[in-house]
Formats: structure tokens, sequence, C-alpha cells
């Protein structure tokens, strides 16, 4: 489910404008030229997480459809794998808020075009204006039109629509309804310009709480959809009947029959609702309608379904329930074009026992229902709901009766019969997009089966991220509104969130460094703990107790070697325990509100930041002494992090543009800092495995270096920076987290605000060259003397694994150069390889050294890693070892 998500961090952030293909970041001038990486990008899977209130398909080519989401961009179906393709990935830093999606129109008669109405928010949180792009390539890439006015993804009403429309005899032909009282809007150039329709009579009155000063909720919804009657237009004329839905409960429908020249309010409708949807059935002469009393998506008390007679301007009410029944309103609604008196619709706002969906075959004469009572509480289902491909929709519920787990779900204001094939519905909820393709089971008596169609579709905001350098977690995501994930294999979907508790939202989340069993995460719930513990690597978790007045997450550190907790909620100052949170102390001198971290190597040593201050703890927490450093960013818009393995090594990232802005490195325990002067602005910063042959860890930051905005990866402590992402893989706003990984050199993980947790790994392992991914060329070495290999695979997955492998010296002389040669039995295939370079023959793999590891002393041992993949269900290790054509003992 989604609640309201801000994105306070970037409120500071001076406005600027999505510039089409490629975005404007590329024309950026640079000091001095960027070292660039290739990396490959993916999401660790988890598969939805957030609410999608619109799915589109296109009415002329069969399998087109698109989705839009709240805050997370626009995606594109792909019938051949059944997956969701990401479209709006290249929106940068400065427009993070066109990763709002208020609409979507797939171009009826050229079907390669496609038109996205983007923004996030009306009101001050979004810094920029809303903008219509338009694609003449499915989405692959955009040119873009400011708008006037901003619009909103995220605000409320984001469910009602599509208000942007094509006109299905007259492509060129667009209208656009607005929010915030700024009316319709009209393109006749395919998107490429936009007037206000004057004409038009009524801009809207609806505003969700007029009490609300943030201008969020007190925004007017304004005009919600557009719908044309194709029927009254012949191939190349506009169409001359257009229906517009409009947010005013006294005059919510609108009809132009003359192309929009001139409007008038439909007679005889109903009041006291907002119309969520206008579906028009040409074929039969009807438009239904979907009404709620409220705007959306998560309230609604009545509703209707009502059905108007384009041609006798007759009302009916189809509504499947009496009014007096509905404690829910009515918004997804879908007409089967194969079918026309075949209509679908849902009881959106219905959370308890569940959403319903509605079905009737006879233009709404009558209806049936997707669940029903038997003898209450008991119910009966008219589907099956498979959530294996992503069992964490349960939710780790075990309900009474009526409830059900999984649920049907909620905020289920997208609903879409496929209009080449009747069998095939989806629908969007609060968290996933379900689907089914036997839909047609339902008027024959049988069960029609469900399941998630969300793969690819990654829609999750980021608080924080952990990877730990031991344990079968490989990364830890501390996420809103689904809590946040454990995932021990990238390429696969959790199988359930963090639960005992199960936060809303998590805010943060730490791990010993030195025991990477012990993990500790706080965040928001609405009753009940706001801390957690793990002593198993985060498999299972356990409540601690809230320490007197708090009532938010905020941030958390663990010690060193997980002895202790220093914990800074939202709602009271600073505490401290030892243990598991079972009683906490008020930590002195240090604020509350403080954003607190651990030293990876002394456990008794904790940081703070508060408001241009550094503080530092040598006394587990108990106590805090502000440091002497000036310079840093004044206000609260930091991250930092000790570094592991070097005591009092501490980066900080952050400030705002109009101050102190960028990185800094402190190596006394932040007695003192020093800012980098090649980086103009930093967000975050994070540590990963160091680069072959560097004695320092990698770091990462999502920063503006040599006037370009991107991810940066640097292998010589800052002295240098490599662009490591580039101009199609921005993600919008990146600035809450990132981590390298502690044992794969070139893995990131970036936190996004709402697409979810995305990963690269580079191209560059660290070789000098070769055909298998950086082995030397020339003869292979052929050392003297015994060896010994340890071979460990350290995570495993359905279609791969990573493995490490250590080569130790036993013999008696040292080692200029080395080769190590070995097979595999059940057809793995090495895909990337760290520390070494590599050939593959078949089954046979031969390693070599990197150059800069290619002396090993007598007694000493080398080391290098490898990700590998596999079709089989086994995964057999090599049986022997040969160090050129020496076999190696095999430990």
């Amino acid at each position: 489910m989604r609640r309201t998500r801000i994105l306070v961090a970037a409120f500071s952030l001076a406005a600027g404008l999505l510039a089409g293909t490629p975005p404007a970041l590329a024309t950026a001038t640079s000091a001095a030229p960027l070292a660039a990486d290739t990396y490959t990008w993916k999401n660790a899977r988890i598969d939805g997480g957030g609410f999608v209130p619109g799915i589109v398909f296109n009415r002329t080519e069969k399998n087109l459809a698109y989705a839009r989401t709240d805050i997370g961009g626009a995606y594109r179906w792909q019938q051949s794998t059944k997956t969701w393709t990401p479209l709006l990935d290249s929106v940068g830093w400065n427009e993070w808020g066109h990763t709002g999606v208020v609409s979507l129109a797939s171009d009826p008669v050229q079907p390669d075009k496609v038109y996205a109405a983007v923004g996030t928010y009306t009101n001050s949180w979004d810094p920029t204006g809303g903008a219509v792009l338009r694609s003449a390539d499915r989405g692959a890439s955009w040119q873009k039109t400011d708008l006037p006015f901003k619009l909103g993804g995220n605000m409320p009403g984001r469910g009602m629509g599509e208000r942007l429309a094509v006109d299905p005899n007259r492509d060129s032909v667009l209208y656009l309804g607005a929010p915030s009282g700024k009316g319709l809007w009209r393109s006749t150039d395919s998107g490429v310009t936009w007037s206000q329709v004057t004409s038009f009579p009524n801009p809207g009155t609806y505003r969700q709480d007029p009490s609300d000063t943030s201008g969020y909720a007190s925004d007017n919804q304004g005009i919600v959809w557009v719908t044309f009657d194709e029927s009254t237009g012949t191939s190349g004329s506009a169409t001359k009947t257009i229906y517009v839905g409009v947010a005013d409960k006294d005059n919510a429908v609108y009809r132009s029959t003359d192309a929009g020249a001139t409007w008038t309010r439909l007679a005889g409708q109903p009041t006291g609702y907002l119309a969520h949807k206008g579906v028009l059935d040409a074929v039969n002469g009807y438009l239904y309608l979907a009404y709620s009393d409220t705007g959306g998506p998560y309230d609604g008390g009545k509703g209707r379904l009502m059905r108007y007679a384009t041609a006798t301007g007759t009302w009916t009410d189809i509504s499947p329930v009496a009014e007096a029944d509905t404690y829910y309103g009515f918004s997804g609604l879908t007409v089967d074009r194969q079918h026309p008196s075949t209509l679908m619709a849902t009881a959106y706002s219905s959370w308890w026992p569940d959403t319903q969906l509605f079905r009737s075959t006879d233009s709404g004469a009558t209806w049936t229902k997707a669940w029903d009572y038997t003898s209450y509480p008991n119910r009966v289902n008219r589907y099956t709901l498979d959530v294996s491909s992503s069992p964490w929709l349960t939710f780790g519920a075990n309900p009474s009766p009526p409830e059900q787990s999984p649920k049907l779900g909620w905020m289920t204001e997208a609903l879409e019969i496929d209009p080449f094939d009747s069998a095939r519905m989806m629908f969007g909820t609060g968290a996933t997009v379900y689907g089914t393709e036997d839909l047609t089971k339902w008027d024959s008596g049988g069960q029609f089966s469900l399941k998630p169609m969300v793969r690819g579709l990654e829609e999750t905001a980021v608080n924080d991220l952990a990877a730990p350098p031991s344990g079968d977690a490989q990364l830890f995501s501390a996420l809103g509104d689904i809590g946040g994930f454990r995932h021990t294999d990238l390429a696969s979907v959790p199988s359930m969130m963090y639960t005992s508790p199960t936060f809303t939202s998590t805010t943060s989340l730490d791990f010993a460094e030195s025991n990477p069993d012990t993990v500790v995460r706080v965040g928001d719930l609405d009753s009940g703990p706001h801390i957690a513990f793990s002593t198993d690597n985060g498999a299972n978790w356990f409540a601690g107790q809230d320490p007197s007045g708090v009532s938010g997450g905020g941030t958390v550190a663990a010690a060193a070697d997980g002895s202790r907790f220093v914990w800074s909620p939202a709602g009271t100052g600073v505490r401290h325990t030892t243990g598991f949170g079972t009683s906490w102390a008020e930590s002195a001198g240090i604020p509350a509100g403080a954003i607190v971290e651990s030293d990876r190597v002394d456990a008794k040593t904790f940081y703070g930041f508060k408001s241009g201050k550094f503080y530092v703890s040598t006394d587990g927490g108990a106590t805090f002494t502000a440091s002497s450093a000036t310079g840093l960013p004044s206000g609260d818009s930091v991250r930092f992090k000790a570094l592991p393995g070097t005591k009092g090594d501490v980066w900080l990232a952050g400030g705002a543009a109009d101050g102190a802005y960028g990185l800094w490195h402190s190596t006394d325990g932040g007695a003192s800092f020093t800012r980098l002067a090649n980086v103009e602005q930093a967000d975050t910063i994070g540590f990963g495995k160091a680069a072959p042959g560097a004695s320092y860890q990698t770091l990462y930051t999502s920063a503006k270096i040599g006037g370009v905005r991107g991810v940066f990866r640097s292998t010589d402590k800052g002295a240098s920076w490599t662009r490591i992402n580039d101009d199609a893989h921005q993600w919008g706003w990146t600035g809450a987290a990132i981590t390298g990984d502690p044992r794969v050199y070139g893995r990131v993980y970036v936190s996004t605000n709402g697409r979810g947790v995305v990963y690269g790994d580079t191209s560059d392992t660290g070789g000098t060259g070769g055909d298998g991914g950086g082995g030397g060329t020339g003869p292979a070495p052929v050392p003297t003397g015994a060896c010994t290999v340890g071979y460990k695979i350290t995570h495993q997955w359905a279609d791969g694994f990573q493995a490490d492998v250590q080569l130790t010296n036993t013999g008696s002389s040292a080692w200029n150069g080395w080769s190590l040669t070995w097979s595999f039995a059940d057809g793995q295939k090495v895909t990337q390889m760290w520390n070494a370079g590599y050939t593959q023959s078949g089954a046979t793999v031969t390693a070599k050294d990197a150059g800069w590891n290619g002396t090993v002393a007598a007694g000493s041992s080398v080391a290098f890693g490898f990700t590998g993949s596999r079709s089989g269900t086994t995964n057999t290790g090599p049986a022997s070892f040969k160090l050129g054509d020496r076999t190696c003992t095999v430990a």
C-alpha cells in the first residue's frame, strides 16, 4: 500500500527542467574531462512495492500496454517476457519531479507514439513545473514541452483519469486536464505546443482539505479525465463529441459536440460525487461513470456507478450495491472491447476486509462479485490468487475471516480488460499489479486465476542501504511504505519484508561491522515499537522497547562489535543502550534529531551531526562532545559514514546550493574535516571493496563533479573520480543512500525515490586485458612448489552463483606470476571475475594473476572471486585444481 511520500531532502534543490533526450545534464561543461566506466544496471528484485494508479492499453495494437506510477516513472509491457520495461530512468537530478506520472496516453493511430504528463507535486515541494513528454519510439526516448503550471503525480486524486487523451480520429489533437484551477488544455501539433481551452467553463472546485496550509491536500484537483466518442468523427478529422470529468461534486461531467469549441454541463447528472472515470462504449452508445464522494486514492465513503445513454441523454443508476451499503467509492472502470456489454469496476477504497471487483455482462443491468459471503464471516471467491512470485504480498498476515491472505489489494483505481483479449485483465493496487489470463471463467462459474503481473516494475522509495561484509545477506534495504528487505539473492524476490515488528516505513538500519549477524533497524509505526534487532544476519527479528516520547524511527547506529546501540528517534532526544534495547539512557551533549553513526572499529565510539555541528562520543554514546570542526553544511541535509577497518576515518556528504555543499573527509575521528576541492556537491557517501592493487576501499557518491551530476566512484581516496552512470540511467533523485559491496569490487547499490534499489556492476575487472575479463596475454607462468586451494560458494540463486577462491603457496620459494586451472562438472560458466583474469573453454577455466598480485611469497595466499551462471539444480565444486602442471591440495 502507498502513503504520501515527500522528498524532504530535495526541497532545497534549484529548479531544473527535463530537456528531452538527452537530459540537460549531458550538456553541462566540465572543468576537465571526466573518466567514465561502463556499468550494467539492474534492480535488486522486489517486484512492485508501490501504487500503480493507471494502466493503459493501446486500442489498435495488440499487447501494447503502459503503466504509470505516482513517483516511480512509467513502464511499457513486454509481452515476450511478460515484464515491464522502465521508460523514465533518464530523468535527472534537477528535474526529479518528472518521475511522477499523472497521466499516460498511447496514440491509437500511430502506436509508436506515447505521451506522459509528468510532475510530482503541485505545491512548493516540487521545484519544477509540469511537462508533457512525447515519444515516437514507445518511450525509448523523449522530447519535452514545459507547461505553465505544475502537475501532481503524487497528489490527492492521482488515481482519477486519464487526464491526457489523444483524439482517436485526428491524433495530432490532444487534451490535458490540469489541476490547481488551470483548466483544460489542448495541443493540435502532437503535443509540441499547448494552449488553454478558454471556452471550457469549469476548472474544478474540489479540495480534499481546504484548511491544509502546505498546499498538498488543499489543492484544487481540477480536470480529471477526457474521453472521446470516436463514433462522432472520421479519420483525419477531429472527433466532435468529447466528455470531460471535473473535480466538482455538483458539476462533474461536461460535453462538447463541436470538437471542443463549446461545452455544456450534462443535464440530469448525479450530484454529491466526483466522477473518477468516464469510459465510453461507442458500440452501444453508453458512457459509464464511476463515482466516489472523495478524490482518492485511499479515501472514499459512498459511491455509485452510472450509465449515460449518449443518444437520448438518459441516466441509469447501475450500481451493483445500494448506495447505503457502500463504504467505499467506485473508481476502477473498464469495458471489454471485444464484448462491449461486459464491464467491470472496483471498490477502490475498501481496505477491509478486501477490495471488491464487480462484473456485468449486460451493460450494468446485473452484476456479480469477485467474492461474496456464504454465511458471515465466511466467503467464497470466484478467483484463485497465487503470489508465489512475490510472496511478501501476504504481508506476513494471518488474518481472521472475512479477511484473507493474500488480499486482492487496496487503492484499486487502475483496472483494464485487454481490448484484444477478453480473458486478460490487469488491475493496480497500492503494492503491485495483479492480472489474469483466464478472466472469462468468471462468467462460466469457474474460478479465474490471479497472480502478480509486475516483474520489472520496481516502485519503492529507499531510505537507507547496508551491505554486510559476511553472512548470507547481500543487502539490507530500508524502504518507505513496505519496510524493507533482506536480499540474499539480488535476482530473486525476497520471501517477506521485515517483520516482528513490521514498520510502515523503515528510516534507518545498521549492522555491527565486526559481527554482521547483529543488525538493527528503526522505523515508523502507527502503534507499537519503533526499533527491532536481529542476531542472525537479519533472518529473524525481535522488537526492542521504545524510550518515552518516541514518535518515529529517526536514525540508529550499532557499535562495531554489536555490544551497544545509539538511537536518535523522532519525538525525543538521542538515547544509548547496551544489549538489545530493553532500557535506554539519555545521551548528553548532543541535540535531539541528530543523525547518528558508529565508528566501524572502536565499539565505544559514535558520531553525530546536527545543524552544522559534528559530535563525537568515546564512551558508548553516553556523552557527546561537539567537534571544533568548522565549514560543514549548516543544514541537516547531510549523510556521513565511518570507513570500515580504520578507526576515526569519517566521510561526510551534503549541504545545499545556498551554502556549504560538498564532500568532507576526517582522519582524526571528526576533530577536523578537509573538504575535497574536486567535488562541487555531494549527497551520499558509501564504501565498497578496494580496487585491485589499491589499499583503500572504493568510494561511491551521488554528486556533482566536473559540472556533471551523476553517480561516481573513486579508487584513490577521492583524488580522482569516475562517473559510473550515464544520461540514460539517472533515476531522478538518488540522495538518500549509497553503498558499495564489500565483497565484490565495483558493485554499487543506489537508492532511488520510486525506482527501488538499483545496483550496478562494472565492466572493469581490474585486469590488464584478455578475452575472459581481465587476464594478461602471453604464456602462462609456471610457478614451482606445492599449493593449496580453498573454494567456497558464497551465494547461490536459481541460475547463478558467486564463489571465492583462495590460492596458497605452501612451497619454499616465491611465485612470480601464477595460473590456476580447474574444470566444472555441471556446465557452469564464469560471467565475471575480480582480482584475476580468466579464460574458459568448455568446462575448463584458467584464472591468471592480474599483475599486481602475481608475486606470492612462500606461506602467503592470494584470493580472487567470480560470479557464474548455471542451468541445472546442482552446482558441484571443482574436484581438483592445477597450478601450471602441479595438482594443488584442495582445502
